[in-house]
């Protein structure tokens, strides 16, 4: 059903809904709500947390608006139960027309710092008497072009009384776990009366979602491996040769891991192999032993990463450990003429390795008898771009790498057509970091004792979450912190570094960093994959509790890579009993694959497909929350679905036609 048939959708708000990928009214029904606004409730501003978001009743006295103001504010003092406090509006003059002395309710964000008094900030608002919108539990959707809140509620609700959406798992199934309509689901989910509503609703609706996600993985996989095409000669006697190569013994667990891949590639079956490791466990050396063994039984073989600052210290590392084979980079700011020779060469035979970005999946580069590929850091490419790369080559032997630990449990689920090889051991000389929740009242003293560290010859990381910063004061944004340190920190060497600059300012950045040029980085997460400055022994980051647990056990990785004793401090720009419980465990934990699980249980398992700022996600349910349980019910549902005496023929096309909207999935 076409969406202009909804009243008041004109071809204008058809193509502000195309932006957010809604077309038709059943896109429009699984338009998720991005938060929810609880309005049952009225609180004490006194009382609430700092930064928590509240409903409030209060007398505005007066108000005023600054148009002189770097950024012109209104600003309305306010008065409840004999607490006076300011609302402040940025880049809003509007708001001075609509507030006269009065009663109101105002809803939003709450600055309520230690002695410094409570206030609010961007709140909406609307008069005490007339209580028409601030009131109940209100969806809250995501926006594009001139679409408001009011549009979009109205829409969806057009939507779903002319939309049912029919549920694919069979009806026998649906009886047997006793599952609601999922019709119904939909309608409490968007028009909630309770937070239990949306818990169900959520819960029935992610369920639907990842019964189809599996269906798809188990259509798509099929059963049986592939049989082998490639035949290698590499012995163990040379492949413990290479290993010799390096500068360190391999640990027990890398041992293993090049134990399983020899097996492997001398066994009848075709590889495909998942190498999940925590950060610093040596997952790289093991996929470099994994290509010799291509490279030395007469192949090609080619490394996948999704950075060129990840490809260009990739490519330095098999220049070190291949000088008796041609290897060649090719990233997207290689020059024309370079990549033209470059892909002669690998089409020729005469290049036996290739490192690169996605420029290595571009539909004219071709080679001779590519047999070995591995993709780094796995979890930043979609299948697709996985799958384009191993069809270059016949037959080819895939190793994917993982430095996100994934439980288990889903890892069996989501990897099922994969041979899993952990790597749960570190190198000996590795040290354990030092983690620390640093209050407001000691950040200068971090900076000072960071400035003494630079001093010393070490360097550090500053990481925030956001390349741009909000009106609201609670997140700053990269060069707003790299202007505050500059300014506070003089005498240390500071460098910018952001997803928004070109390739070869970053690639330059990172070299001078290396090198030692600058004593501190100052970054959002793009320094979070596979960069490795052994000098580099602090990280800081900011708004910690905006980072997936899992993210932040990354981030904590960059540093701890020498052999000297490193140090991470978490700052939190919402300093809440949760956040303090999730950070906790970060800062209680060393081990990866505990702190997935922890992740999971605190989280739920509508954070496994990923949230994260850079990465892609699963956005047909990223917003949903939900226990973990819904994941293996649903996959305990598909077993039955498939194996049991029903037509699975309509589950199938529905799956694979879910499958090609989803062909970027990837584990977070």
């Amino acid at each position: 059903m076409k969406l202009t048939e909804l009243k008041y959708i004109s071809e204008k708000r058809e193509k502000d809904f195309n932006k957010l990928g809604v077309f038709t009214c059943e896109d429009l029904v699984r338009l998720y709500p991005r938060d929810f606004l609880d309005l049952t409730q009225v609180s004490l501003i006194t009382g609430v947390e700092h930064n928590a978001q509240a409903l409030i009743s209060c007398e505005v006295l007066n108000a005023e608006f600054n148009r002189f103001a770097r950024r012109p504010y209104v600003k309305a003092l306010c008065q409840q139960s004999g607490c006076i406090f300011n609302a402040v509006w940025f880049n809003q003059p509007y708001v001075i027309q609509k507030l006269k002395p009065g009663r109101y309710l105002f809803y939003g964000r709450v600055q309520n710092r230690y002695g410094m008094g409570a206030s609010m900030v961007n709140p909406t608002f609307e008069p005490a008497d007339s209580n028409k919108n601030l009131k109940g539990i209100i969806p809250v959707y995501p926006l594009a072009g001139g679409l408001t809140q009011r549009v979009v509620r109205d829409s969806v609700r057009q939507a779903l009384a002319k939309v049912a959406p029919v549920s694919l798992i069979p009806e026998g199934l649906r009886e047997k776990y006793g599952l609601s309509p999922l019709s119904q689901s939909y309608a409490k989910l968007h028009m909630p009366q309770s937070q239990e509503d949306i818990k169900r609703a959520s819960a029935r609706i992610a369920l639907e979602e990842y019964f189809l996600l599996v269906s798809a993985f188990r259509v798509i996989k099929g059963y049986g491996a592939k049989v082998r095409l490639n035949e290698y000669s590499v012995t163990e006697r040379q492949t413990a040769d290479f290993i010799a190569r390096f500068p360190f013994s391999f640990t027990a667990g890398q041992l293993s891991a090049v134990r399983e891949i020899y097996d492997n590639l001398h066994s009848p079956s075709q590889m495909n192999r998942l190498l999940q490791g925590d950060v610093g466990s040596g997952k790289t050396a093991v996929a470099l032993t994994g290509m010799y063994m291509a490279v030395k039984s007469g192949y090609q073989a080619a490394m996948l990463a999704p950075t060129e600052v990840l490809a260009r210290q990739n490519f330095a590392l098999i220049q070190r450990y291949f000088p008796d084979f041609e290897a060649c980079l090719l990233v997207g700011s290689t020059p024309a003429a370079e990549k033209r020779e470059i892909k002669s060469r690998l089409k020729k035979g005469e290049a036996a390795i290739v490192c690169g970005t996605h420029a290595v999946i571009q539909k004219d580069v071709a080679f001779r008898n590519l047999a070995f590929v591995v993709c780094d850091e796995q979890q930043r490419f979609g299948v697709a771009q996985r799958a384009s790369l191993s069809e270059k080559g016949e037959g080819c032997d895939v190793l994917i790498m993982s430095a996100t630990p994934i439980p288990r449990t889903l890892s069996l689920i989501f990897y099922g057509d994969l041979d899993i090889t952990t790597i749960k051991d570190k190198p000996a000389a590795r040290q354990e970091i030092s983690t620390s929740i640093i209050p407001e009242s000691k950040y200068g003293d971090m900076l000072a004792y960071i400035a003494e560290q630079t001093r010393q010859g070490r360097q550090a990381y500053f990481v925030c979450p956001k390349i741009e910063g909000d009106d609201e004061g609670t997140v700053m944004s990269v060069t707003e912190l790299y202007d505050d340190l500059s300014s506070k920190m003089r005498g240390v060497r500071l460098a910018l570094l952001h997803g928004r600059m070109k390739e070869a300012e970053k690639n330059a950045v990172m070299t001078d960093f290396k090198a030692g040029r600058y004593d501190c980085l100052v970054s959002t997460t793009v320094i979070e994959v596979g960069v490795d400055v052994p000098n580099a022994t602090i990280m800081v980051i900011y708004n910690a509790e905006r980072f997936g647990l899992s993210q932040l056990h990354q981030l904590r990785g960059r540093v701890g890579r020498g052999s000297q004793k490193s140090y991470c401090f978490l700052l939190m720009g919402s300093d809440t009993p949760q956040a303090r419980e999730r950070l906790s465990v970060i800062k209680n934990n060393s081990d990866g694959f505990r702190i997935a699980e922890a992740d999971l249980e605190l989280r739920g398992g509508g954070d496994f497909m990923g949230t994260r700022q850079s990465g892609r996600v699963l956005s047909e349910i990223k917003n949903l929350k939900f226990p973990a349980s819904v994941i293996f019910t649903a996959k305990a549902i598909s077993d039955e679905a498939f194996s049991g005496a029903y037509d699975t023929g309509a589950l199938r096309r529905a799956a694979m036609e879910k499958y090609k909207k989803l062909e970027d999935v990837v584990l977070n």
